[in-house]
């Protein structure tokens, strides 16, 4: 295996894990919690989950042969409350990400080091590929804040529950015994 095809392996299942951990968020919250902020200048989990499924509509659409801006999108309007319904919104982030996971499917890593545009800004692949990874994992981040202020007490972790690190780290431990 060669070093570009395992990057792809690896950054493919990073970009899952990420994802999980929205759908986790999402799955918790009611269609009333998706659109709460703290206030006007906050975000909502729902446009959150806007601005990311057209950012990954833009990005990774045509990812070769376009510039990642595309003419069509319209990113100021992602940042309005378009979409109410959870079921909406549950369509459109799993639109972003089929299409995300389909074009990382198709790379090759002779394409890594391919010189491809994102707002006429030259990047390799690699690395609007990590451009994209951190954008992705911030914007889950905040939702995944979000959802903890929202749930408190009610809230189901998404990771280690607090005050059982050692007895995790015991299970992985005998798990991964040889």
């Amino acid at each position: 295996m060669t070093f570009e095809n395992e990057y792809l392996k690896v950054v493919q299942e990073r970009f899952k894990d990420v994802k999980k951990l929205g759908d986790r968020t999402i799955s918790q919250l009611s269609k009333e919690d998706l659109h709460w902020s703290l206030n006007d200048e906050c975000n909502s989990i729902a446009i959150i989950i806007q601005h990311l499924s057209g950012n990954m509509r833009s990005r990774w659409t045509d990812f070769l042969t376009s510039d990642g801006e595309k003419p069509y999108r319209n990113r100021d309007g992602e940042f309005k409350n378009n979409i109410f319904s959870k079921q909406d919104l549950e369509i459109i982030w799993e639109q972003g990400w089929s299409i995300l996971f389909n074009t990382l499917s198709d790379l090759r890593g002779e394409d890594m080091l391919r010189i491809i545009q994102i707002r006429s800004e030259d990047h390799t692949v690699i690395d609007a590929i990590e451009r994209q990874m951190a954008h992705y994992a911030y914007h889950i981040g905040q939702m995944v804040y979000i959802g903890k202020q929202i749930k408190g007490k009610e809230w189901k972790t998404l990771s280690i529950t607090k005050g059982e690190s050692v007895e995790y780290l015991q299970y992985m431990q005998q798990k991964h015994k040889k």
